[in-house]
């Protein structure tokens, strides 16, 4: 994961986990001043470990739509606490062609009861396979306030997926967030003893 700001430009190496919709484990590997840092979901709770104070850290919702160590990623998005399907109505609002590619258009507004960040996402998909092409977020005034892109598909695990990731919010302009898959795997066995607060400070 790369984090470029207007101050500053960072590198994070970084392994994760997931099982279902509600375990998720993400830890850095590098570098070495920050290795170990982590983030577990399990259930609807949430958790930090930071390392160097030795403290373990619950997330409150009201930190959800925080940057994530530093970066254009929200804590909601890494450890995936939000559902678009469960949190969204859908709507397809296009079908057709864009710069010589078909696609397919979502429009997700969120329910009265759900407790999301943003006032509607619109989602974009590759229409031969429904890859994702893009996502636009706005906020709760209906103003464009990022914007996540998805590139470079090619076939990882033995599935074709997009290899990278590129977050860029409006403001402040010229930054962003890059991540890219150099390996994964899928519907590998996990023991949900991984996702704990004892494996969290591993």
């Amino acid at each position: 994961m790369t984090v470029r700001t207007a101050n500053y430009q960072r590198a994070l190496t970084l392994e994760f986990w997931n099982k279902g919709k509600e375990k998720s484990l993400v830890r850095i590997l590098d570098p070495q001043k920050e290795r170990g840092t982590a983030t577990l979901r399990a259930g609807q709770d949430v958790w930090n470990w930071l390392p160097k104070v030795g403290r373990v850290v619950k997330v409150p919702s009201s930190m959800m739509g925080g940057n994530w160590m530093g970066s254009h990623f929200t804590n909601d998005d890494l450890v995936k606490q939000s559902r678009m399907a469960d949190d969204f109505t859908h709507q397809q609002t296009f079908e057709g062609t864009r710069d010589g590619q078909a696609v397919i258009e979502l429009t997700l507004t969120p329910r009265p009861d759900a407790a999301v960040v943003w006032g509607k996402v619109v989602v974009t998909v590759r229409g031969t396979d429904l890859l994702p092409l893009a996502i636009a977020y706005f906020d709760e005034d209906g103003k464009l306030a990022r914007t996540l892109r998805f590139s470079e598909f090619r076939t990882l695990g033995g599935r074709t997926v997009p290899a990278k990731l590129t977050v860029t919010p409006i403001a402040p302009a010229g930054e962003s967030t890059e991540v890219a898959y150099q390996d994964l795997q899928f519907d590998v066995p996990l023991d949900d003893a991984l996702f704990s607060i004892q494996n969290l400070q591993r």
